[in-house]
């Protein structure tokens, strides 16, 4: 396979020229893997740049199905190269080979699903206020339409726990380019090999649709020079990111410092804190603990959903709870963790933890092995020290006991911003703790009844991030209103019906549902 794989940056339908030589490691073993690869100069950056700029205008008037037809092509080529990216995956992620394939399986309807929506084009929220002659004492109201256009050049980085559903063809790119939008990838130094290939099958199919060649490119680099630059260079108009909030917002500073500033859209840390309501205790505790255990851990708990915090009422119900949730995270097994760096940060931060004052641990690893962690603390202690409501990220929770209704709803409203929040309780619970439930609304992206946040759907109603921290700007990075985020909305006053867009021409050649004087309709 090591034969196959490019191993420079792709700047356009070509290769960069390569400078600084890195190699992925196996996570399991150690052991550094064939072949290196040689990170983006600022020659390749700059090439892909300026061909990303060219091109921009060209593909931004692209029609709704000739994108739908590239993005379909995407998940196509995806599919075709399954075996062989989720062969380099496992090597690079140690992740098991169903994970990967299901993740390969996402991406691929996570394409159609974009190319289904630009393809039926009624996402771009045309409007159309008629022109009227005359209003008393008013004078004559102009013709106003407007719709969302493309921003122009995005710049994606890779996230190191997707390395295919939040990566090289993941949402930020899917829906960026279902925008109109150039897209410049900056891969993840720990799985360049995956992003090598995904990035071979948006180029096979940007060839196959006749896209302009600055569609696409990546950029490899082993640390943070590349995408430092990716950000302030003057060609980009928006960013999308995954992964901490350390990352996150050193982008959003570079963003910001620019003469002309841009968004970055990044998902950045999260606790996705549950709550478990008196009934729903007394009822179902054991099987609400199994279900948590298995969401904690769930790919080592290396989720951006995973449930960084339990609340769990003071008493004996509460104590059982954790009895059985303690027994079940004490025998889980060893984990591998993405990379070294991850497992490194995730050690520390577990015994930092096991060593505070406040804090019981419930579960822990034997010896040197790398498991499952449970902490318990109390909610004044949490008030007293909120660093205890921090993303821990790996396999690990921190149950936080309350006395009181008014201590519940207290931690709430103490919250930062989160992905998700999960409730469980009774419907009498559920009414008793209304209050409880619209805090939580204000707080997070997705607000979970009776489940567990782990397992993000990829559907049009989906949303995927949250406010600040959990998110730089409260907008979702899945599901099919993740596009709105690349493109912005122009209007056009009194424009000659042939200068118009198709999408507000009277005549609605393309049939999209529209809103005429504040009403929906395709006439």
């Amino acid at each position: 396979m090591a034969a196959r794989l490019e191993t420079r940056s792709r700047v356009g339908h070509g290769a960069g020229e390569g400078g600084a030589r890195f190699r992925a490691h196996n996570p399991a073993t150690g052991a550094a893997l064939e072949p290196e690869f040689l990170a983006a100069t600022a020659d390749d950056l700059e090439r892909a740049a300026a061909l990303a700029a060219q091109a921009a205008p060209e593909y931004g008037r692209r029609t709704g199905q000739e994108k739908s037809a590239f993005l379909r092509a995407i998940a196509g080529e995806l599919e075709a190269r399954k075996a062989e990216i989720v062969e380099r995956a496992g090597l690079e992620t140690a992740l098991p080979a169903a994970r990967l394939e299901g993740e390969l399986g996402r991406t691929a309807n996570q394409l159609r699903l974009f190319a289904a929506l630009v393809a039926e084009g009624s996402w771009v929220d045309a409007r159309l206020d008629a022109a009227i002659a005359d209003r008393p004492g008013a004078g004559r109201k102009p013709a106003i339409r407007s719709l969302l256009r493309p921003l122009g050049p995005v710049a994606v980085f890779g996230a190191s726990n997707f390395p295919l559903a939040f990566s090289v063809a993941g949402g930020d790119t899917a829906s960026a380019l279902a925008a109109g939008n150039p897209v410049i990838v900056k891969a993840h130094p720990a799985h360049p090999g995956t992003s090598a290939l995904a990035a071979a099958a948006i180029v096979a199919a940007a060839q196959q649709t006749h896209q302009p060649e600055g569609v696409f490119s990546l950029l490899f680099d082993d640390g943070i020079a590349i995408g430092a630059a990716l950000v302030e260079h003057p060609a980009i108009c928006a960013v999308g990111f995954t992964g901490s909030l350390g990352g996150g917002r050193r982008l959003m500073d570079l963003a910001a410092a620019r003469p002309r500033p841009i968004p970055v859209y990044a998902e950045m840390g999260s606790v996705n804190p549950v709550f478990i309501l008196a009934e729903a205790l007394a009822e179902r505790g054991a099987q609400i603990a199994a279900g948590l255990m298995q969401s904690v851990t769930l790919g080592a708990g290396q989720f951006c959903t995973k449930p960084g915090m339990v609340l769990v009422e003071e008493g004996a119900r509460g104590d059982a709870f954790l009895r059985g949730l303690g027994e079940r995270m004490g025998a889980a097994p060893a984990y591998t963790l993405l990379t070294a760096g991850i497992a490194a940060a995730f050690r520390r931060g577990a015994a930092e933890r096991a060593r505070a004052e406040g804090v019981t641990t419930r579960a822990r690893p034997a010896g040197e092995e790398l498991s499952a962690w449970l902490f318990e603390t109390s909610a004044a202690h949490l008030a007293a020290h909120p660093e205890m409501a921090e993303e821990l990220f790996g396999p690990a929770t921190v149950a936080v006991r309350h006395r009181n209704g008014g201590e519940l709803l207290a931690v709430a409203r103490a919250l930062e911003g989160h992905l998700t929040a999960t409730v469980h309780g009774t419907e009498n619970d559920l009414r008793t703790h209304a209050e409880l439930l619209e805090v939580l609304a204000g707080k997070v992206g997705r607000l979970v009844i009776n489940g567990f946040p782990t397992g993000v759907e990829v559907t049009p109603a989906m949303v995927h991030g949250g406010p600040y921290p959990a998110g730089s700007l409260p907008q979702s990075s899945v599901g099919t209103r993740a596009i709105v985020r690349f493109t912005r909305p122009v209007c056009y006053q009194d424009v000659p019906e042939f200068a118009l867009p198709p999408e507000l021409q009277e005549s609605n050649p393309l049939g999209i549902l529209r809103l005429r004087d504040g009403v929906p309709s395709r006439s």
